[in-house]
């Protein structure tokens, strides 16, 4: 199993920036793909940015030119993925998570860590 934990939310103000940070432990090396997805108040959770094992990455169109998904996996035993957040807005304020893609033997499987609060004041 992968597990993971998110840390980095907090409260700012519109236009600020935070950076959230999610640590993956265990079965790293079968992780195909980490991504970040967030859920607002009485909305479905969306997902905000992805990163393959191969570095590419995706975001959806609202975070385009403010927020940067980036990964480190320099050591072994944990593998690191950050979402960089600039330029933060009010609808913005979510519960941030973050996802990893895995795979034992053929069997494709999800990870999600506990949830990181973001909260953008206007």
């Amino acid at each position: 199993q992968v597990q993971l934990v998110e840390s980095g939310g907090g409260l700012v103000q519109a236009g600020g920036s935070l950076r959230l940070s999610c640590a993956a432990s265990g079965n790293i090396a079968r992780i195909n793909a980490m991504a970040w997805y967030r859920q607002a108040p009485g909305k479905q959770r969306e997902l905000v940015a992805s990163i393959t094992s191969a570095g590419y990455t995706n975001y959806v169109e609202s975070v385009k030119g403010r927020f940067t998904n980036s990964r480190d996996s320099a050591k072994n035993t944990e593998k690191m993925v950050y979402l960089q957040m600039n330029s933060l807005k009010p609808e913005d304020t979510a519960v941030y998570y973050c996802n990893a893609q895995f795979t034992l033997g053929v069997i494709p499987f999800s990870s999600w860590g506990q949830g990181t609060q973001v909260t953008v004041s206007s």
